[in-house]
C-alpha cells in the first residue's frame, strides 16, 4: 500500500507510517528516528524534539513513497502471518545468524590493528558481545515457542476449530516481555553503537578494515530495526488481537 497524503499527518505515529509503506523507513534512519521501539511517538512530536522542518521531513517522506524499491514497498501488514513469520526466521533470524560472529571479529582485528589506540572501540566490542550474547536466546526463544504457538493460534482463528480455548492461553505475557523488554534493550544497544561510532562514520583517512567494520554495524543496525519493526508493530499486534478474539468467542 501507498500512503497518500492524508495518512502522512502532524499526528500521525511514526511506527503507523513505517507500517502502511516502510520505504518511508529511509528518512527515518537519515535521522535517526527509532520507528521499531521509539515509534510511538507522533510526526510533530519526533519534529520538535529534534529541531526538524516538519513540512521537510514530511515532504521527504512523500519522496520516499515515490521511488521504486522492490525490498522496501513491500507491504508486509498485508502477509499471512505464517509467512511473514517464515519471512522474520529465513531473512532476519538467518543474517543475524551468519553475520553477528563475522562482525565481532572484524572488530577485533580493528582494535588489534589500532594497538588499543581507541578507547570508544574497546567499549564498542564490549557492547557488541552483550548484544550476540542477548540475541541468540532470544532468537531460540521465538523459534521454538513464540512462532509456534502464533503459528497455532493463527490456524486456529482461521479455520475457527474448537479447541482453540484450550490453545489460547499463554501467548499475551511472552510477547510482552519481548516488545517491553528484550526489544528495548536491543534499541539501547544500537543506540549506543551508534553514539560510539558517530553513526557509523569512520575517522578521516581510516583504513578498509575499519570503514568495512563500520559499514557491517550500520547494516546490522538496519537490519535489526527492521526485525522489530516487523514483530513489534505487525506480527505481535495481529496475533494477540486474534488471541483476544478467540478468548471472547470461547467465554
Amino acid at each position: 500500500m501507498q500512503l497518500n497524503e492524508v495518512l502522512i499527518k502532524d499526528d500521525s505515529y511514526i511506527c503507523d507510517i513505517v507500517t502502511q509503506d516502510y520505504r518511508t523507513s529511509g528518512v527515518f534512519l537519515k535521522y535517526g528516528i527509532d520507528y521499531c521501539c521509539g515509534g510511538k511517538l507522533q510526526l510533530r512530536e519526533i519534529c520538535d524534539s529534534r529541531g526538524l522542518s516538519l513540512d521537510n521531513v514530511k515532504t521527504e517522506l512523500h519522496k520516499a513513497l515515490q521511488t521504486v524499491n522492490a525490498a522496501n514497498s513491500l507491504d508486509f501488514n498485508d502477509w499471512d502471518i505464517d509467512f511473514l513469520i517464515d519471512y522474520i526466521e529465513y531473512v532476519h533470524h538467518h543474517y543475524l545468524k551468519k553475520n553477528l560472529s563475522s562482525i565481532e571479529e572484524i572488530l577485533r582485528k580493528l582494535i588489534v590493528s589500532l594497538k588499543l589506540k581507541n578507547p570508544s572501540l574497546l567499549e564498542l566490542a564490549q557492547y557488541f558481545a552483550s548484544l550476540r550474547s542477548d540475541l541468540m536466546p532470544h532468537l531460540e526463544q521465538e523459534e521454538k515457542i513464540i512462532f509456534p504457538y502464533i503459528k497455532q493460534v493463527a490456524h486456529a482463528y482461521k479455520n475457527k476449530d474448537s479447541y482453540a480455548r484450550l490453545l489460547v492461553r499463554t501467548l499475551r505475557k511472552p510477547v510482552e516481555n519481548i516488545v517491553h523488554h528484550e526489544d528495548e534493550k536491543l534499541a539501547q544497544y544500537l543506540h549506543r553503537f551508534r553514539k560510539l561510532t558517530n553513526n557509523y562514520t569512520p575517522p578521516p583517512h581510516s583504513s578498509s578494515l575499519h570503514k568495512a567494520c563500520y559499514n557491517s554495524l550500520k547494516e546490522l543496525d538496519v537490519d535489526l530495526m527492521q526485525h522489530i519493526h516487523l514483530e513489534n508493530n505487525i506480527l505481535f499486534p495481529k496475533a494477540l488481537a486474534m488471541e483476544r478474539e478467540l478468548l471472547a468467542k470461547t467465554g
